[in-house]
């Protein structure tokens, strides 16, 4: 009688545990099918956002923006509902995302500063997709993307460099090409005994005859400085932001070029030594 009852109770149970294994087996399979169509539903959202913001010319910075913070919501949204379908109570899960929202915030103190900074960049804006930028980290380059915690630069040199966010926002960040048109200052020398004024008259041809340089302001040249071993002229003129580096490369050709046509001559440093004879 004993034995018939034990061998019922176990029979029963392993039929119940075979109903709870399906019936989880059901679930999880459920689940993993609610992540991979959910991952796949948030990427083509995202991507969509994103094709929407480029349409409506929505400013590059911000639509990445933006589409990087949607693209995690609907991630942490997809992942909820996959806990909640394999069984988990959702005031189980509201308390783990409280304690992990706790220890990711002790931890990731910096990330969340760098979030911070995305938000102020977005705000007010201190530089924007395609500006070229000096940071005060040193790094200079053309603003490619600004994500959620990062900013995306390209150097002159075809470097990709990511910036953290929390330091460009409370950084120096210098927006080279934010006003359009940039002063340029050049610095030549000249030996002593040259004439000044033909200097003067050689460099501003030069530049009056390239069409990228601005007429309003005009370029002024002016005699700067008396140096050790050379007369110093400053050149100054004004051009579109992606010209600088053009026109100042080429000016140093010309001026390189043309001042011993023109009588005007580069000086090497030179000491004087003079020698006493003592009696």
């Amino acid at each position: 009688m004993d034995n018939t009852l034990d061998l019922n109770q176990l029979t029963s149970r392993f039929d119940g545990l075979i109903d709870s294994s399906i019936n989880f087996g059901i679930k999880l399979l459920i689940a993993v099918l609610i992540l991979i169509i959910g991952l796949w539903i948030v990427k083509k959202v995202t991507n969509g956002f994103r094709k929407i913001m480029k349409k409506r010319e929505v400013e590059a910075s911000l639509s990445s923006f933006l589409a990087s913070f949607i693209n995690i919501v609907l991630k942490v949204l997809v992942v909820i509902i996959v806990l909640a379908t394999v069984g988990v109570e959702m005031t189980s899960i509201i308390a783990i995302l409280g304690a992990a929202s706790l220890a990711i915030g002790m931890a990731l103190s910096g990330t969340l500063q760098n979030f911070a900074g995305g938000i102020v960049i977005l705000l007010f804006k201190p530089f924007k997709v395609g500006d070229f930028i000096e940071t005060q980290s040193g790094y200079t380059g053309t603003v490619l993307d600004i994500f959620i915690f990062t900013t995306k630069m390209k150097t002159s040199d075809n470097k990709i460099i990511y910036l953290p966010n929390g330091s460009l926002s409370n950084g120096v960040i210098v927006n080279c090409n934010q006003e359009g048109i940039r002063r340029v200052d050049c610095v030549y020398g000249i030996s002593y005994g040259d004439n000044v004024a033909k200097a003067r008259e050689v460099v501003l041809n030069m530049l009056n005859n390239d069409e990228r340089v601005h007429k309003d302001p005009a370029p002024v040249v002016y005699l700067t400085a008396l140096a050790d071993s050379s007369v110093n002229i400053l050149v100054r003129f004004w051009t579109d932001s992606p010209n600088v580096f053009p026109v100042q490369f080429d000016l140093n050709e010309k001026i390189y070029n043309e001042f011993g046509n023109s009588g005007l001559s580069f000086p090497f440093p030179q000491v004087d030594v003079h020698l006493t004879k003592q009696d």
